[in-house]
């Protein structure tokens, strides 16, 4: 198959169009093209009154090899060879356990399960069905379930966001966990869109389906079944300790993926007691910010801001500052929404979720303040997770502790001011909100530093610090304060037969990092698993 970069066609293209440009590019007619596959959509809109998409397509033709002869100084086209992700199975009597059901212990789930080893999956929140129900009542009522909520239960955190599936990291194992969400439901654009997004409406019966492929393969789910303690002997795991239904259960194992996501606070607690080798980690807080997504459409494309191929608008900024900090914008939702996010009570946190559709009248976006550990005031493990809940209990005092959030227009922030009302942007935050200034719960070099950035961004994407546009606090789990260390077998540094793991463990940061560091903790104990067979 040949592949061919940087195919450019203009946002009302046709297949006519692009067969045309194909049979350019490598100098064939229509009639050659056995096969045209988009293996990726960008859109370039560097210049405003210019906007196109650009292609990477990949075409099985007759001829193959006179083609590539006669393109061979071409940069842009090469012959690629699909490859499969594999897995081998597993002849091994030992059920593992996976505890946690974000995308790292789904997909740590699956992979074991398809090697045969019949997983047990611990997930201490609700079925995807019942935790809808309970974030919606918090929501609407401002009723709080600790255990099913935005943060906890099947599909973890990222079930109620944008469903970003864009990643940073460079994997041969992404393709494998596009196919399987496609598999499970999920748009089938999502194999190819440069900055593909499942949007949590459709994520919720995509995480269903990925449920029921892990029990048709032989693994077991357990729900608000909470991860308690465990057994050790030779700091070798021999068992763990789940709670249901007030009861605890002990399952007998040799090997747990510890999928946790990053606010199973508790969980980390006890690990730290139970002498887990724990480290401090830099991770970043800061609020949501809410401009209208038509202001964003208009200033990212321009006299093309509404045209019908493109869609909503999205952007990602950063900047470094004189005072030496950094400010970025972290899972930017197109037509989104701010939603309540605290999972303890008396604490209060906020994301931001999309629909795949993204056709809401707001776009909101995280934008956080770079905090590393000098910024902790200690040296425990924990002070990280103890500053964000420090700062969450200060967001909710401060709003009156009925989980409303803290807003502020851009203007009153930038002026240091008290809001008194909103502009032309409404904040999409419920169950309700209150007018609190960030300096109310936010350290002074975090208002600072948010004042300086959003000055500075506004140079760089128009409107962005408008008057009306409004801040939403808190955002504090962007990413997990804590690392657990793991050893070259992903062993948990001194206590074999634990994987850390995904975004709680601090070794990624979104849906798709996280599903791939699960994906290679259930290679690292099939592998472990081999070792023991044959010694």
């Amino acid at each position: 198959m040949i592949r061919i970069q940087n195919i450019r066609l203009n946002l009302d293209y046709t297949e006519l169009d692009m067969k045309k440009a194909i049979g350019r590019k490598l100098h064939i007619p229509f009639e050659s093209m056995q096969e045209i596959k988009i293996r990726k959509r960008s859109v370039d809109a560097r210049k405003k009154d210019q906007i196109s998409f650009l292609f990477t397509i990949d075409v099985r033709a007759d001829g193959e090899k006179k083609i590539l002869q006669k393109c061979s100084r071409d940069k842009d086209i090469a012959f690629v060879t699909d490859k499969k992700y594999k897995i081998a199975i597993c002849h091994s009597q030992e059920q593992p356990v996976v505890i946690g059901m974000g995308p790292a212990g789904m997909f740590a789930a699956y992979v074991l399960a398809k090697a045969g080893l019949r997983p047990i999956v611990l997930e201490r929140g609700c079925p995807v069905e019942e935790r809808t129900g309970h974030v919606q009542e918090f929501r609407t009522k401002g009723i709080l379930n600790p255990a099913s909520n935005v943060q906890f239960g099947e599909g973890g955190a990222g079930t109620f966001s944008d469903g970003k599936l864009n990643t940073g990291i460079k994997d041969e194992r992404i393709r494998f966990v596009l196919e399987t969400f496609v598999q499970c439901g999920a748009p089938e654009e999502i194999l190819w869109m440069a900055k593909p997004h499942i949007g949590t409406d459709q994520l919720q019966h995509t995480v269903k389906n990925f449920r029921t492929l892990i029990q048709t393969l032989g693994g077991e789910i357990h729900f608000e079944s909470e991860f308690m303690d465990f057994d050790l002997e030779n700091q070798q795991l021999i068992s763990v300790k789940f709670r249901h239904e007030n009861q605890i259960q002990e399952i007998e194992t040799r090997h747990a993926v510890l999928a946790l996501g990053h606010s199973a606070r508790d969980t980390l607690e006890m690990l730290y007691d139970r002498n887990f080798i724990l480290t401090q980690k830099p991770f970043a807080m800061g609020v949501r910010i809410e401009h209208l997504q038509e202001d964003i459409n208009k200033a990212m494309y321009g006299r093309f801001w509404n045209h019908p191929a493109l869609g909503a608008a999205d952007y990602k900024l950063a900047v470094h500052l004189k005072n030496g900090r950094s400010l970025y914008t972290f899972c930017m939702c197109p037509g989104g929404e701010v939603i309540a996010a605290a999972s303890e009570e008396g604490r209060l946190a906020v994301n931001g979720m999309s629909r795949f559709s993204r056709d809401g009248r707001n776009a909101n976006s995280a934008l956080l303040v770079g905090i590393t550990p000098e910024d902790f005031g200690s040296e425990h493990p924990l002070a990280g997770m103890f500053l964000q809940r420090e700062i969450e209990q200060k967001a909710f005092t401060a709003a009156g502790s009925d989980y409303s959030a803290p807003v502020i227009c851009v203007k009153d922030f930038l002026h240091r001011k008290e809001s008194r009302a909103f502009g032309r942007i409404k904040p999409s935050y419920t169950p309700s909100t209150a007018f609190v200034s960030p300096d109310h719960y936010l350290p002074a070099y975090m208002c600072e530093t948010l004042r300086a950035g959003l000055r500075e961004m506004d140079k760089r994407l128009k409107g962005f610090a408008c008057d009306d546009a409004v801040l939403t606090g808190v955002e504090s789990r962007s990413s997990s304060p804590v690392r657990m260390l793991r050893d070259e077998n992903f062993y948990s540094t001194g206590i074999k037969g634990f994987y850390p793991c995904g975004e709680g463990a601090g070794y990624a940061g979104g849906i798709t990092s996280a599903a791939v560091d699960g994906i290679r903790c259930a290679e690292a104990l099939i592998k472990n698993l081999h070792t023991e067979r044959k010694s």
